[in-house]
């Protein structure tokens, strides 16, 4: 089965600095994917030359989306590689905190918005019609994520969990078909950590988007994932189910900085 996302090679030089180093890695529909590392090991600057915030300085990026045919994605623009369909959260916040939480996740939305400004400017009926569309939709993603009791509510008052959990919902309205969570569990509580748990589940199961994330948190990782690839210093070690991970010797290496057999 074709990869929906096929990462070949991805080299990422800044100046003399080798920061992703001929990194492999793909996601299968379905699938949720972890990628796991120390502090420093290039993740973050994995996603975002995915997601076009960074241009590779070699290798190829390749989506395969449901029902299209595969397309290298390289150097585009972040809006156009989120058109595609590939969406992501950061490892810091950044909803608007001075609007709603609905007007965040319409904002979300707006990629898939067919009126240009001169219809939004006069009040058009399609414009009218495309907004309503918009507010609907914006509402039942939120119903979806747990988050309707704060509809009105501006972002920066929701408590710090729902604030994550908003990040993902304004992720889920431009209509991904990958998710790409960057620290989703970051400065969570267990509870906190065990509802993101399901609520990610349920996003790829019930609505049919595949996951790729990076997280610290190995229980929530174990528990999530069907396949972990981890890097380390820029290069991936090893790949696996969660069991062959967890007892895989560079991997242990890796995180303790000794040989487990020493």
């Amino acid at each position: 089965m074709e990869p929906i996302l096929d990462v070949k090679s991805i080299t990422m030089d800044f100046g003399g600095l080798r920061a992703l180093d001929r990194l492999d890695l793909d996601v299968q529909k379905g699938e949720i994917v972890a990628l796991i590392g120390p502090n420093g090991a290039g993740k973050t600057t994995f996603f975002n030359c995915i997601t076009g915030l960074y241009s590779p300085t070699r290798g190829d990026i390749l989506i395969t989306p449901p029902g299209k045919k595969t397309e290298r994605i390289n150097g585009l623009k972040p809006n156009h590689v989120t058109e595609r369909g590939l969406a992501r959260t950061f490892q810091n916040i950044r909803l608007f905190q001075n609007m709603t939480v609905l007007e965040n996740v319409m904002i979300g939305r707006h990629c898939r918005t067919r009126t240009g400004v001169a219809g939004a400017m006069l009040r058009l009926k399609s414009a009218r019609e495309e907004e309503q569309t918009i507010v609907d939709h914006s509402r039942a993603i939120l119903e979806r994520i747990g988050l309707s009791q704060f509809v009105n509510d501006l972002s920066k008052n929701l408590p710090y969990g729902a604030q994550r959990r908003l990040e993902i919902a304004r992720a889920m309205a431009t209509d991904p078909f990958l998710l790409l969570l960057d620290e989703p569990a970051a400065g969570m509580n267990a509870q906190e950590t065990r509802e993101l748990d399901n609520l990610i589940k349920k996003i790829c199961d019930e609505d049919g988007i595949s996951i790729l994330l990076i997280e610290h948190d190995m229980k929530l990782v174990m528990s999530l994932s069907d396949r972990i690839f981890v890097m380390d210093y820029g290069r991936k070690i090893a790949q696996g189910t969660p069991e062959e991970i967890k007892n895989d010797p560079e991997v242990i290496k890796a995180y303790l900085g000794e040989d487990p057999d020493a």
